[in-house]
């Protein structure tokens, strides 16, 4: 699929509140010296040229200065090899987490994020102590690459490694790769259906090892078709979250179905008019595609068919505010051949990240929260910029974002994909660092409660 730039940089770098507690960090820390007063011009307001001024003792009739007192040398900032930001998580999936993210950012001569590199040390409440090693790189617009892994005491492990180029589309060709190993202690499951209920909630452990490529040919800057190849391997086991079943306890026969190689090959046209593939503000981007996914190079090992449009509007309003809108629409034909299709290659919703063919934003949900052959989702979000403030050697605008979801699952493809929606209202707060970097913390109330998500990059 063509490459989201969510999909570059890893997300949930930082927890909801280390994200809260370094947004408010760099707010109390700037704004009383260098907060930005001229967004009506949509710049910064430059710091007056002052030249050398006499000492105040040297002006007749003066004072003599007080010496004022700014604070130890560990609070500024700007005089820190790393910024530490603290790493406090309270998630309904995997519990508690505690730990410090040393988080170095690498900047060039205009102020712009090259570089990121967030080590971090954790301890988890079901997962025990781990560490992480996360190296994000932007040599230029056109392309970005990333490498993660980590592991904890108990269960879970990764190792993420991500490039793409061609992200601008000013050559022939644009590519993305990925191999990734992922092994998840903290999924749930809760049945299929768009009526599946939270009572029949069960834990499994979801190991994927995967490998993807895509290559799109540009016929123009607006125009590309593409080919995208994937290889997943899948294996669920028993869950290990106390207090929550195992998916073997309540769905055995759907755990007998769910362990399958998947080779997946999928075709696309994408039309794009965005001013920025990162940080968005006017234009569209529509993505209409065609797959099908076997268990083996072999004939006759058909595991699912797909067929979806994913879109995406950008209206830029006045005041330095974006309306940002997005659609998605997946259907899975049903054939004698793909009865048996494993939950994982389900269509979801729910969770925070925008994935073509694949887990839509629901934003008072899990991922995967509701599962079933087909799905729809709408996302809106009202993006306005508050403030800019300039720490850690780079430009960072504040955007506060209400936003609402609508969407369902269903299973026969004459249903109505507008009847029925689960809906969702809740408020976000990004922070952004031009060109790559969005940061965000979106919390969302839903019909089963809030749920707060954190990651790096706009949810679509």
């Amino acid at each position: 699929m063509p490459m989201r730039a969510s999909s570059m940089v890893v997300q949930s770098v930082l927890c909801p509140a280390s994200a809260l507690l370094l947004g408010a960090l760099i707010v109390l820390h700037a704004i009383p010296a260098r907060a930005d007063t001229s967004l009506a011009q949509g710049n910064p307001a430059p710091l007056p040229e002052v030249g050398p001024q006499p000492p105040a003792s040297a002006v007749a009739g003066a004072p003599a200065p007080v010496p004022t007192s700014t604070g130890p040398s560990w609070l500024d900032l700007d005089k820190l090899p790393f910024i530490p930001v603290p790493e406090l998580d309270e998630d309904p999936y995997s519990g508690t987490s505690v730990g410090l993210i040393p988080t170095v950012l690498v900047t060039n001569d205009q102020h712009q994020i090259e570089q990121i590199i967030a080590p971090d040390v954790i301890h988890s409440q079901y997962f025990g102590w781990g560490a992480r090693a996360r190296f994000f790189d932007f040599p230029s617009d056109d392309t970005q690459w990333s490498l993660v892994g980590g592991a904890k005491q108990h269960v879970e492990s990764e190792f993420d490694g991500e490039y793409a180029t061609g992200m601008l589309r000013d050559e022939r060709w644009s590519f993305s790769s990925s191999l990734i190993y992922d092994r998840d202690g903290s999924p749930r499951f809760y049945g299929v259906g768009n009526d599946s209920q939270l009572a029949d909630q069960t834990n499994f452990t979801d190991q994927q090892k995967y490998a993807q490529t895509t290559l799109g040919l540009n016929l123009s800057h607006i125009w590309q078709i593409g080919y995208e190849m994937r290889l997943r391997e899948v294996t669920i086991t028993p869950g290990h979250i106390p207090g929550v079943p195992s998916i073997q306890d309540l769905y055995p026969t759907t755990v007998l179905k769910a362990d399958r190689r998947e080779f997946l090959n999928r075709l696309y046209v994408n039309y794009d008019s965005r001013d920025d593939v990162n940080i968005p503000t006017r234009g569209a981007e529509w993505i209409a595609y065609a797959g099908a996914a076997s268990t083996s190079l072999q004939p006759n090992t058909s595991l699912y068919s797909e067929v979806g449009l994913d879109g995406r509007n950008f209206f830029a309003l006045p005041n330095h505010a974006v309306l940002a809108m997005h659609v998605a629409l997946r259907y899975m034909p049903r054939t004698d051949r793909t009865r048996n299709i494993p939950f994982w290659a389900l269509s979801g919703l729910g969770g925070d990240e925008s994935d073509l063919g694949g887990n839509q934003p629901l934003r008072a949900f899990g991922t995967d929260r509701f599962l079933d052959r087909n799905s729809f989702v709408v996302n809106l979000e009202y993006r306005k910029r508050v403030a800019t403030v300039h720490e850690f050697s780079t430009q960072i605008n504040i955007e506060l974002t209400p936003f609402i979801d609508m969407g369902r699952v269903f299973n026969a493809l004459s249903t109505d994909p507008l009847s029925r929606l689960h809906k969702v209202a809740g408020f976000g707060v990004r922070g952004i660092a031009p060109p790559f970097v969005v940061g965000y913390v979106d919390a969302g109330y839903g019909s089963e409660g809030f749920a707060v998500f954190t990651g790096l990059n706009y949810p679509f």
